[in-house]
């Protein structure tokens, strides 16, 4: 049965809930908001309380809280695939519904609104849309659209295809984006198992396609969207085991060793096909899928096996509107960033507009929690 919203809700009211819209996680909600919490200027505002207290960064921490330049992974890359990782997390709960009611047409209706949706988001975001000028578009260079490609997968997967093959889905997805990048010659003559920042089968695929469209950074998407579905993927088998396993502490156990599992897999295959987040390599998307499986575990064991959850509060405020923080907290940066040029306050805006960013957007999401509004997609 479903995990319930809080300990106090009965089974008949979650029931309820269940076949009008998905029932809210707790632990999930909190996870979510935490990782928006660092996107949300929480990074450069703990970066600057640490700064203070210990005099300076020590390396260690400079290195997890900035992205390596190629190859290798750090705290910080850990952000995007955690969000991919939730987005499936909340899936099995989502598209059962129209499953057991036989409402196929409803549920393309609703994919087709949620991949567009997130698409232009994700282009606004990132992409310049709203430039309103062609020659700086970039059509595919967001988290947003990275969740879309995976959603999309994952989604008519879950539909089509019985539980027990999910996996086999998982690691074929991940399976022949390594052969395609390791073992296929590259067309411009380099040879085969070519993982250049600019030479790799990735970004090939990426300037055959988009051309000027392309972000120009060495991120690449098109054929990195394996990967991107194969960690959504990972996410709706933890939303699998939250949703059928009955006792709370099994399902911890489960995330555990299925984060194990993925950190040792994605271990021993970085050794052929490296840890590297720019390209979405196999190896990288078990990695970050071993620390996501494992931090839900932490998280669903705290709040929803202990019931100590007033320390996630704000975490949760901040998961219940994850895309507002997401698109929001940015543009608040920049709107505070310039009124306090406008007033002359240049010099002090890079310290206190990350602490008022982070501070003015929880007040906003609060507020909405308060109303119980909750913007989706």
């Amino acid at each position: 049965m479903p995990i319930p919203i809080q300990n106090r809700v009965s089974e008949k009211s979650l029931q309820l809930e269940s076949v009008v819209s998905p029932p809210r996680i707790l632990s999930v909600d909190a996870l979510r908001g935490f990782d928006m919490f660092w996107i949300m200027q929480g990074k450069e505002v703990i970066v600057m309380l640490l700064g203070l207290i210990l005099g300076g960064l020590p390396p260690t921490l400079q290195y997890h809280f900035s992205h390596p330049e190629w190859e290798g992974f750090s705290a910080w890359d850990l952000i995007m695939p955690l969000f991919l990782f939730i987005t499936g997390i909340t899936i099995p709960f989502s598209v059962d519904k129209y499953i057991a009611g036989g409402r196929k047409k409803k549920f393309y209706l609703r994919l087709t609104r949620r991949v567009v949706l997130l698409w232009i988001l994700g282009m606004i975001a990132q992409g310049n849309l709203l430039t309103f000028d062609i020659n700086r578009l970039h059509l595919f260079s967001n988290t947003l659209q990275a969740i879309a490609v995976g959603y999309f997968i994952a989604s008519l997967v879950l539909v089509y295809i019985p539980v027990m093959y999910h996996p086999l889905i998982t690691i074929g997805l991940l399976v022949v984006y390594w052969v395609w990048m390791m073992f296929i010659p590259l067309p411009t003559g380099e040879g085969i198992g070519v993982l250049l920042p600019e030479k790799n089968w990735a970004m090939f695929i990426d300037e055959l396609i988009l051309g000027k469209f392309r972000d120009g950074t060495h991120y690449t998407w098109i054929l990195s969207s394996l990967g991107f579905s194969a960690t959504v993927m990972l996410g709706t088998h933890a939303g699998y085991i939250i949703k059928k396993v009955e006792s709370r502490m099994k399902v911890v156990c489960y995330l555990v060793i299925l984060g194990l599992i993925c950190l040792l897999s994605g271990w021993a295959w970085s050794f052929h096909f490296p840890i590297i987040k720019h390209i979405w390599s196999s190896s990288m998307a078990l990695w970050a899928g071993g620390w996501s499986y494992l931090l839900l575990a932490l998280f669903f064991l705290v709040i929803d096996v202990w019931g100590i959850s007033s320390w996630a509060f704000p975490f949760i405020v901040i998961g219940s509107n994850a895309i507002l923080a997401y698109m929001g907290a940015p543009f608040l940066k920049e709107l505070l960033s310039f009124m306090m040029s406008a007033v002359g306050l240049e010099r002090v805006s890079q310290t206190i507009t990350p602490f008022a960013t982070l501070i003015l957007m929880w007040l906003l999401l609060y507020w909405l929690y308060n109303k119980k509004w909750f913007i989706r997609v």
